[in-house]
Order: C-alpha cells, then sequence, then structure tokens
C-alpha cells in the first residue's frame, strides 16, 4: 500500500494526535511511514498541517504539491487553503464546523461558510462532509472530531486503513479512560456515510 495524507485544521482540534494514529496504524501493519508537522501559532487557533506518507519508497515526510490522496479537514477554510496539495481524483473528508479567525470578528474579512463549502464542492469530486455539531451532540463531545474524521475517512475507503485498524491505533495511543466515546466516534453513521 502507498498512501499520501494531508490532515489539516486549527490548533487545539486534534490533527496532530490523527496523525500519530495514521502513523500507529501504519506501523502496526509494518508499513514503512514518515510524518511532519507544521504548527503555526497553533496555540492561538491558527493552522495546523499534518503530512503522513506510507509505503515503500517514500524520501521525505512532506507530502508534495498534487500528491495527497485523501486530505483530513478539521475545518472548511483549512481544507479550501490546502486543495493545492490533492492530486487529481483526490478525496477529502471535512467538517463542516468553522473555526472563525480573530481578524473576521475584529473588522476583517467574514468568514462565509456557505461560499467555502460551496467552493470546495465545486473543486473536489470526491467529498465527503461531516456533520461535526450533529455529531457531537450525539456522542456527547466535540473534542473526538479527529477520530470522527479518521472513521469517516476510513468508511470511504480512501485512506487505505480499515475501522478496525484504525481502532486498533487508538487503543494502542489513547489512554484507557477515553477509549469508549472514541469508539463511539469512529463507529459514528455506520450505516450511512456522512455526506
Amino acid at each position: 500500500m502507498r498512501r499520501d495524507i494531508v490532515l489539516c485544521g486549527t490548533g487545539g482540534q486534534g490533527t496532530v494526535l490523527a496523525s500519530r494514529l495514521l502513523a500507529t496504524a501504519a506501523m502496526r501493519k509494518g508499513l514503512p511511514v514518515k510524518t511532519a508537522e507544521t504548527i503555526g501559532m497553533a496555540q492561538r487557533g491558527g493552522s495546523v498541517l499534518s503530512h503522513v506518507r506510507v509505503g515503500e519508497g517514500v524520501a521525505s515526510p512532506l507530502v508534495g504539491s498534487g500528491r495527497a490522496d485523501v486530505i483530513l479537514a478539521f475545518e472548511p477554510a483549512e481544507a479550501a487553503r490546502q486543495l493545492r496539495l490533492l492530486r487529481p481524483g483526490g478525496a477529502v473528508v471535512v467538517s463542516n464546523r468553522p473555526v472563525v479567525p480573530v481578524s473576521a470578528v475584529t473588522g476583517g474579512p467574514a468568514y462565509d461558510l456557505d461560499a467555502v463549502m460551496g467552493y470546495l464542492r465545486g473543486a473536489v469530486s470526491n467529498l465527503t462532509v461531516v456533520d461535526a455539531d450533529a455529531a457531537a451532540r450525539e456522542l456527547g463531545s466535540a473534542k473526538v472530531l479527529n477520530v470522527l474524521l479518521l472513521g469517516a475517512a476510513a468508511r470511504t475507503g480512501t485512506l487505505g486503513f480499515t475501522v478496525d485498524e484504525v481502532r486498533a491505533a487508538v487503543h494502542h495511543v489513547v489512554p484507557e479512560r477515553f477509549l469508549a466515546l472514541n469508539d463511539r466516534a469512529l463507529d459514528y453513521a455506520k450505516e450511512e456515510p456522512c455526506r
């Protein structure tokens, strides 16, 4: 298996943990994996970008422009910002919950979620949109957005890992007291795809 995966979001959304879970899933399958993160002012809600490259012959941990098989986006505008990394025909799994930048509430340009989602729908043929607010209400927590997106991506078949392989990684990395919640997040909307 060979997979180039990009994860993007803002600080505090669990992007780095999600990339660690993917790397763990790869290692548990005996696959070579390289990862890298770019974290810009993440503690203040800044952009976070993680690269996960799985498979033989991967020399660099960074996914080049037009090379990502899948983008997992924890925030819609971050998805739009990173689309240059997606290969033609690649997939995007995105949360529909915006993280409005401070500049938008202090007189800068407004954050137009409808415009961002419209852009993504027009630019990406293989797009899965996860209703993060509905999931948070049903699960009782918004803190498992990262595992929720991993589960949704695994169900699309584009991630290169099954839900059970992701679950094994979660059980290997996440403290036991959080496992039940993370299992529910992985299984969220199992019967129907998040679209």
